[in-house]
């Protein structure tokens, strides 16, 4: 799994880094430190949690949904996924009310744990099928818009650009609660 230091969140799921801005507002080519394979602009995720999301859009529609995203390492899973296994693979996600007491009072978010949630879910009850200067950015942004369908859910990174989202047959370990 990737460091989870906040310096990492820039690329805690593997897209490719935001390309530096010139004067002009124009994209600067990127160093060839900064080339990215396509791999790394990939997101995983799990078809049973794309389906609960999808779900919970509907449910709440329409209002929209933001959620706060984590995943689990490819080599946790029982099943060989043919990933390397530091791949994260989308597998949770974290209510937004949780916590939201104390982070009203402290401004301190209890809801997620420490290095977890550099990814989101959002919904455009009424479109667009982008993101825009209003949703709450992470990394990796799932956005999905009605009808609530897996062909109307992509992946984006912080920047808008469109991310390959492959949704894997796989179910996450069991976590215990200790």
């Amino acid at each position: 799994m990737p460091n989870e230091t906040a310096d990492d969140d820039e690329n805690p799921l593997d897209p490719e880094a935001t390309p530096e801005r010139t004067t002009e507002g124009e994209t600067a080519e990127p160093r060839p430190s900064e080339t990215v394979e396509p791999e790394r602009r990939r997101v995983h995720v799990t078809r049973g949690l794309v389906d609960l999301l999808l779900d919970m859009a509907e449910d709440a529609e329409p209002s929209s949904v933001n959620l706060v995203l984590a995943p689990t390492p490819a080599g946790e899973f029982d099943a060989d996924l043919g990933l390397d296994p530091e791949t994260p693979v989308l597998t949770h996600f974290y209510m937004a009310e949780a916590g939201q007491s104390v982070s009203a009072v402290f401004g301190m978010d209890l809801g997620t744990p420490a290095g977890r949630g550099r990814a989101r879910f959002l919904t455009h009850p009424q479109g667009p099928f982008e993101l825009t200067e209003r949703d709450d950015l992470a990394a990796v942004v799932l956005l999905a818009v009605p009808p609530w369908e897996r062909r109307t859910l992509a992946a984006f990174d912080r920047a808008g650009r469109k991310l390959e989202l492959a949704v894997l047959d796989a179910e996450p370990p069991q976590e215990e609660l200790d």
